[in-house]
């Protein structure tokens, strides 16, 4: 596309002359008698250069651009001075002009000028978008990805850590929704203030509204205390709310209306507690259909979805693998003490044509176990690579994008496994392979963590 130029002279032959010669050098070319027509055409057209007399009667050319950087800070001036004005040419140079020119001239040196202004304002540009990608790079070390998707994920997390609106992030299990949403956070003016998260497909339906909302002491029965729910806890900071599409119906409404109003109630209380609590949602579901099933209320959907944030699959952004295998590949290098290890070309080729259905920690695992096979290999080869088959859903549908302690991750399963059984405990325990009383001393273990009874039945 042409770069259109404005000239601005109140000499009529001055400007037929340089619209002449700059159209034949394919510049796209405009012109304005005085400052006055200058200025409307600027506001209503776009320019990416304005060549202008310094001085003209009304509005003088140093006038004109004071004025126009008010609302066109990056639009670039030339001028054309008569030596008298020189002085005043340098003064419009020190406020931002990018040359000037005095008359006589000939065309070829305001055909140079405008060549150099065009020059330079490329390479601003080049440095300009260099500049943000190193930063964003730098500010989001922990997020790995070249990908035009991936670097769109980046200008998203930088635009929205700048506010305090709901983020609901959407992506397939394994493709660093935590990560993301963590990043959000430690870029926001929260970051000094706590960052708290919880899996709502973790947690029983009976645990639900006081692990949220807290309780008060004798709220129900062995509600021996006061417990602090997760919302009022992270007042002043963020909470995580993965898998909110697990969320029961009747704590949907009550999460809407701590969105509205800003405001919790615990269990056993009237009292309204004000809380300035920032709200991520993640799902790995298509919370669009669950909500046409009308199995997530379409008003709290759209309170979470305020500034929507989807991460593709791994197999939608394969340019991005061979930077994550580096990525990972120096982190193992460091733990396992293997400076020299390398990837074989051929195990790249491997991972470029694998469709990568656990995405990218699918890929950290596969390549940390090769690490493990290829101890006395030089190289990861081949032979050292084992792609998972996709056997045990539940397992991995288990594990959030957030890594867990063992104790954790036990106690992840053992709640899970009961709100499949409907708070069955012998059928749980059944499950889970262990006696009714080690799983009861377990509960017992979690009622006093939470403050809260863990309600089952033995039929």
């Amino acid at each position: 596309m042409s770069k259109r130029l404005l000239i601005v002279d109140d000499d009529n032959s001055m400007r037929s002359i340089l619209q002449e010669a700059l159209e034949n050098d394919h510049y796209d070319v405009s012109t304005a008698k005085d400052g006055e027509m200058a200025l409307r055409m600027i506001d209503k057209y776009s320019f990416d250069l304005v060549i202008t007399d310094l001085k003209m009667p009304g509005i003088n050319g140093l006038e004109l651009m004071q004025q126009v950087r008010k609302h066109h800070p990056d639009l670039g001036f030339i001028f054309i001075t008569a030596y008298g004005t020189v002085e005043a040419a340098v003064s419009a140079m020190h406020e931002g002009a990018f040359d000037f020119i005095t008359k006589p001239f000939s065309i070829s040196q305001i055909e140079a000028r405008v060549e150099r202004y065009f020059s330079v304002a490329e390479l601003r540009t080049e440095n300009r978008q260099l500049k943000e990608k190193l930063s964003l790079d730098q500010r989001f070390k922990k997020l790995v990805g070249t990908s035009s998707a991936f670097q769109k994920i980046l200008h998203q997390i930088d635009i929205v850590s700048k506010s305090d609106v709901p983020v609901l992030i959407q992506g397939e299990s394994g493709t660093g929704k935590e990560l993301i949403a963590s990043a959000i956070h430690e870029n926001s003016d929260r970051k000094a203030n706590k960052y708290l998260k919880v899996n709502c497909s973790a947690i029983p339906d009976t645990l639900f509204e006081s692990t949220l909302f807290g309780h008060e002491k004798g709220a129900f029965t062995n509600a021996h205390k006061a417990h602090t729910g997760l919302f009022e806890e992270a007042s002043g900071g963020t909470l995580l709310l993965d898998e909110v599409s697990e969320m029961p119906a009747v704590l949907q409404a009550k999460l809407l209306r701590v969105l509205q109003e800003g405001t919790i109630t615990r269990v056993g209380s009237n009292k309204e507690i004000t809380i300035d609590t920032r709200v991520i949602a993640t799902t790995n579901r298509d919370i669009n259909q669950i909500v046409h099933e009308g199995k997530f209320r379409s008003d709290l959907y759209f309170r979470l979805n305020v500034f929507p944030i989807e991460i593709p699959a791994l197999r939608y952004r394969k340019e991005d693998i061979p930077v994550l295998v580096e990525h990972f590949l120096n982190n193992f290098r460091t733990k396992y003490n293997l400076q020299e290890k390398q990837v074989d070309p051929a195990v790249m080729k491997l991972f470029q044509d694998y469709h990568w259905p656990g995405n990218v920690r699918q890929l950290e695992n596969i390549l940390e176990r090769a690490i493990l096979y290829s101890m006395q290999s030089r190289d990861i080869l081949p032979e050292h690579i084992s792609f998972e088959a996709e056997r045990d859903r539940g397992s991995q549908e288990l594990l959030s994008d957030e890594i867990m302690s063992i104790p954790e991750m036990e106690k992840r399963l053992i709640l899970k496994t009961l709100k499949k059984t409907r708070n069955n405990r012998t059928e749980a325990a059944r499950l889970l392979g262990v006696s009714t009383r080690t799983l009861r001393n377990k509960l017992h273990q979690y009622e006093e963590e939470m403050g809260a009874p863990i309600e089952i039945s033995d039929s």
